[in-house]
Order: structure tokens, then C-alpha cells, then sequence
């Protein structure tokens, strides 16, 4: 009688567990698709599109692990545990690297939410300085804008968020020099 109970209670352990691994590749399958797709559309480089889904897989795989987990039986206590060490840990360790973790975070975000493209012209609204150009490249950790005048703005993530960009139908074209008035030459003066 022991041994029957045991043999089920290890076939459907081994069922939920066959059934989280087919239920994460498949969702892993439609994720990968859905982004690229996306990606494509808004025309983000494929280095970013990897980014995205290595982040939200790790995330669908932790949900459906935590389902899993439960599923087997595992005291909810027990998890709980384990994952607030695991979370304490990592959340000490990313603390001293707030400004990566906040650029990356950002960059999901400018995936999904950011209206603007690479090729568009826009504006930052910095009083400092003026950052006008077309917009080169959205990486994980910052925008490359390039100016009128060839030089490359790198502008972080985090900040890119914080601020107003206007989109711009023209470029501001760079200020004009004024021509310097010429200078009477100053003539050696001859003595008698």
C-alpha cells in the first residue's frame, strides 16, 4: 500500500515537473516571437531584443517555478523563506549598483513605451544644455544622439525618462559665425 502511494505521489511529481518544462518553452517560443516581431516594428536593434527576452524569460521561468514548486507540495513557508534570502541577497548587491539596475530597467521600459525611434529628430529639454539630434541608437544603458555639428551624445536611460524629448520636424541648424571686422594692422612707425 506504502509503495503504490509512493509510486503515484512520484508520478505526478514527475508530471508537474514534465508539465512547468513544456509550459516554459512554449511560452519561452511565444515571447521570443512576440518581441522580435516587435523589435522589428520598432526597429531596435537585435542585440536589444535578445536583452528583453533573456529578462522577461527569467522572469515567466520564475512565476512558473514558483507554480511548480507549490504544485509539488512545498510548504509555502518554505519558499517564502528561501526566496526573501535569495531576494535580500541580491537586493544588497544591486544596491551598490542602483544606476546600472536603474539604466536596465529603463531600457525595458524605453522597449515598450518610448515613442520615439532610431532616424527620429528630437529634442532633450535640459537647461544646461542643448541636446537636439537624431536619435542613433537605443543600447541597454543609454541613447546615442547625434547633433547637427557630428558630435554623439551618449544620454543615459534613467535620465532619458526623467526628462521632456520633444520630436522635431527640423533640426536647429547650427548658429551662423559672425565675420570678425578686419583689424587696422598696426604699421611700424619709422623715426626721421
Amino acid at each position: 500500500m506504502f509503495e503504490a502511494v509512493l509510486q503515484s505521489r512520484l508520478s505526478y511529481n514527475l508530471l508537474v515537473i514534465l508539465t512547468f518544462l513544456i509550459v516554459y518553452m512554449i511560452a519561452k517560443r511565444v515571447l521570443n516571437l512576440w518581441l522580435t516581431k516587435l523589435g522589428t516594428t520598432k526597429m531596435v536593434s537585435e542585440a536589444r531584443v535578445r536583452f528583453i527576452s533573456r529578462v522577461l524569460s527569467s522572469v515567466v521561468f520564475f512565476v512558473l517555478f514558483s507554480i511548480t514548486v507549490i504544485s509539488l507540495g512545498l510548504g509555502y513557508s518554505d519558499i517564502s523563506l528561501f526566496f526573501s534570502s535569495a531576494f535580500a541577497v541580491l537586493g544588497v548587491a544591486l544596491f551598490a549598483q542602483w544606476s546600472m539596475l536603474s539604466n536596465v530597467t529603463a531600457s525595458v521600459l524605453i522597449f515598450f513605451a518610448f515613442p520615439y525611434r532610431i532616424g527620429d529628430m528630437v529634442k532633450v529639454v535640459d537647461k544646461d544644455e542643448d541636446i537636439s539630434g537624431v536619435i542613433q541608437d537605443i543600447t541597454m544603458f543609454h541613447v546615442l544622439i547625434e547633433r547637427v555639428d557630428g558630435s554623439l551624445v551618449t544620454y543615459p536611460n534613467n535620465i532619458i525618462l526623467q526628462k521632456a524629448v520633444i520630436k522635431l520636424t527640423k533640426l536647429p541648424e547650427l548658429p551662423k559665425p559672425v565675420p570678425e571686422p578686419p583689424q587696422p594692422s598696426a604699421a611700424p612707425q619709422v623715426t626721421p
